[in-house]
């Protein structure tokens, strides 16, 4: 198995960030071995895949690099650079592109397990690569980025709560399949046979995406390594929950779906991002739930988490 060694101040200067470059680059990975997982990713793909398969079409180096990049067992290191905490995409495309050509090869040859197509021995292999995500984002994760970065903030809260709750082992037990705390210090990345990391004393993040996407990068001269998992699949593919008829006349459609998506403790953050609705609105029908006695309400850390009183689920029981 692949783990990492982690001491406590390892873990206590650990951060959530969230990453658009990582987004882009996991929307990347989605449209080049699309799978419809979830609801939603099946209509997101027949959205951007026959864009993203013309584009490499119409560009055949490009194409190579691409499905040598992204190996079947490892991907090329310079592929997945290690997000510092308050980079902007800019900046870390600007990373891709700066990358040396020997060392892009040498990634590409460590992906590909041997020597790679002649067409690959070039030097603008980063500008390539750049210039795909860049596209990739402006064409498939832009246009939701605003909702998407909603869902993936909740994603964090949710991820601090259980923390809070359950301490580091309860945080990144379901992080990423493959991933557990071993105990000893030892942080479970996956399950493949891949030699241990000693992390002790380096900056560790995790990074929320939504598509089902999920690897590990490091950046050996900061000493700064980085977890990058798929957000939660409730938040990551939020549905329309069912409101039904009677609840939604009786205290109004936008409540009503607040009280229904409350079968477990929310954060206002969370119910934001799988409502759509804005911050003050999702605060004022907490507000009225509560004074109806239909919601009540408890600290996790920095966090409050909503629920339903007894009250709200004979209410929501009976409206079934």
């Amino acid at each position: 198995m692949g783990w990492w060694q982690v001491d406590a101040d390892t873990l206590a200067s650990s951060r959530f960030v969230i990453s658009e470059a990582a987004e882009a680059t996991a929307c990347l990975f989605a449209l080049h071995r699309p799978s419809a997982a979830r609801p939603g990713d099946r209509e997101w793909l027949d959205a951007h895949l026959p864009a993203y398969r013309a584009r490499l079409a119409a560009d055949p180096v490009t194409a190579l690099l691409v499905r040598t990049a992204l190996g079947r067992a490892w991907i090329a290191d310079f592929v997945t650079p290690t997000p510092p905490l308050d980079a902007h995409l800019d900046e870390e495309l600007d990373r891709i592109r700066a990358t040396p050509p020997e060392t892009a090869w040498a990634d590409l040859e460590v992906a590909a397990r041997g020597q790679i197509p002649a067409e690959l021995r070039r030097g603008d292999l980063g500008d390539r690569l750049a210039d795909l995500l860049a596209w990739v984002w402006a064409e498939s994760a832009l246009p939701y980025w605003p909702k998407r970065r909603r869902v993936l903030e909740a994603d964090v809260v949710a991820r601090t709560g259980h923390l809070t709750q359950g301490g580091w082992a309860a945080a990144l037990d379901d992080l990423r399949p493959g991933m557990r705390w071993l105990g000893g210090s030892r942080l479970q990345i996956n399950t493949h046979d891949y030699p241990p990391r000693d992390v002790k004393g380096a900056q560790l993040l995790f990074v929320p995406v939504t598509p089902r996407q999920a690897w590990v990068s490091w950046d050996a001269a900061q000493r700064r390594f980085a977890v990058i998992y798929p957000c939660s699949g409730l938040l990551a593919a939020p549905a329309a929950t069912p409101v039904p008829r009677a609840l939604a006349r009786l205290v109004g459609t936008a409540r009503a779906a607040v009280l229904m998506l409350l079968d477990s403790p929310k954060s206002t953050t969370q119910l934001v991002a799988l409502t759509g609705q804005s911050l003050g609105s999702v605060g004022g029908h907490l507000k009225v739930l509560r004074d109806a006695g239909l919601v009540e309400r408890r600290r996790a850390g920095r966090s409050v988490l909503y629920y339903r009183a007894p009250a709200g689920e004979t209410l929501v029981n009976a409206s079934r």
